[in-house]
């Protein structure tokens, strides 16, 4: 994702935080578009990006004009003596003399400027890579934070879902469960039947409560990849058949990795460029520094007071050079050292490509896996529940038991826990799927 895309996106969500503390209604791609703009990593990340940008500066900074002011107030209490041959030719051999006086001013300016330095100029190639860096961090980020807000959103919608399921054999549980409890009292049922229906309601009822639970902690969970505050109300919108009957999401299990445009990858691209700056940088070690200097100072003496004489300007200007000669090995072991953590990188990248290419055929698999089992107990579910329906309505006429009443209803839920299960494989399969093509 452009960079200059994701801080106007950022703007757009932080002018309407106000009203993120209220009510929200959300679409999938709308909770993705939020968390990819206020999660707290997805911030965190941004104020990282800026402050490369201000470490660009700086770098740059280091090579043009630096100014420094100084100054300085000396007063001696007793002025330094200093002794010398008495060229008098009278008196004793030395005399005993003050070259200073009690007071001294002075002020003073400095420019300095970096001429030349080799490892100026990889430090600037660097900084600027850092930058490009940052950036695919940022989207780097920003896909994980639209990731696990399409996850936890997906999960609260398949929580729905299952706490549906669940909650539709309850009202049928209760019509039997009060029959049965009513020929009972009329001699024309059993005690035992009436109890086996009972375990049947509270199972069901048990069922859509975890659900239920199951839900509230999606919920949760989306509220804080969204970087919302704990009670903020949200309504999502989105019809979880049409989401898995998508033929765009059922294609992702067919469609190619672009390696190059991969950020992982990218990110691997960069490190090794940022290396081999390291490397140049070693190198330059061995070129000589030239700086340049001007300064201009003034000085104001006295004996008595502080200032009793005028002020004496001077003015200097100069070059400093710095020639690299011997260092005992030192510079030649560090250019090797970055050669080798060079070859260590193209390794890492390497791997990188090969991991990338690896997971995506991977979860691609996984998510046609997914798609079949998830078909397969949709099926059974549908089954499931015709046979329980058949069975409701016989106990109704009295021509089924109460065990086999239970029985079917127990084999319904389980075929509502297994289709849940597979609902979410399916979904988390391709949400990873869509993580490892990089299409965040």
């Amino acid at each position: 994702m452009n960079t200059q895309r994701i801080f106007g996106m950022l703007a757009l969500f932080l002018g309407l935080t106000a009203a993120a503390q209220g009510p929200l209604t959300l679409t999938l791609q709308q909770a993705m578009d939020m968390a990819a703009t206020q999660s707290f990593a997805v911030r965190s990340s941004l104020l990282e990006s800026q402050k490369a940008e201000s470490r660009i500066k700086e770098v740059t900074a280091m090579g043009l004009p630096q100014i420094d002011g100084t100054g300085s107030f000396n007063n001696y209490l007793k002025v330094p003596t200093s002794v010398i041959p008495n060229f008098t030719g009278q008196g004793p051999e030395y005399l005993e003399v003050q070259f200073g006086v009690p007071y001294a001013t002075t002020g003073a300016l400095q420019l300095n400027q970096l001429i030349f330095d080799g490892s100026y100029l990889a430090g600037l190639k660097a900084s600027r890579e850092l930058r490009t860096r940052s950036e695919q961090d940022l989207e780097k980020t920003v896909a994980d934070a639209r990731n696990q807000a399409a996850k936890s959103f997906l999960g609260v919608l398949a929580a729905r879902e299952g706490t549906r399921l669940a909650a539709e054999s309850v009202p049928i549980l209760e019509k039997s469960l009060t029959e049965a409890t009513a020929m009972k009292e009329q001699g024309f049922m059993e005690a035992t039947d009436v109890d086996r229906l009972s375990i049947a309601l509270a199972s069901a009822r048990d069922r859509a409560l975890s659900f239920e639970q199951q839900e509230r902690v999606a919920m949760a969970y989306l509220r804080l990849v969204l970087g919302v505050p704990a009670e903020t109300p949200i309504t999502l919108s989105g019809d979880l058949e049409a989401i898995v009957n998508d033929p765009a999401e059922a294609a992702l299990a067919e469609a190619k990795l672009d390696l190059n445009g991969h950020v992982d990858y990218q990110l691997a691209n960069t490190l090794i460029r940022l290396q081999e700056l390291d490397v140049q940088n070693q190198k330059a070690a061995y070129l000589p520094k030239l700086y340049g200097f001007a300064n201009t100072q003034t000085q104001s003496f006295g004996f008595d007071t502080p200032w009793q004489s005028g002020w004496f300007p001077s003015t200097a200007w100069g070059l400093s050079l710095q020639v690299p000669i011997f260092s005992s090995g030192m510079r030649s072991n560090k250019v090797k050292q970055s050669n080798l953590t060079l070859q260590q990188t193209e390794v890492n990248r390497a791997f990188t490509e090969q991991n990338l290419l690896a997971a995506a055929e991977e979860r691609s698999e996984k998510a046609r896996t997914a798609l079949k089992s998830y078909t397969t107990e949709k099926q059974n579910l549908e089954l499931a529940k015709r046979i329980f329906d058949r069975t409701s309505i016989k106990f109704t006429n009295g021509l089924s038991s109460s065990f086999e009443l239970n029985q079917d209803q127990s084999q319904y839920l389980q075929a509502q826990q297994v289709y849940i299960g597979k609902l979410v494989d399916l979904l988390l399969a391709r949400t990873d799927l869509r993580k490892a093509l990089d299409l965040y």
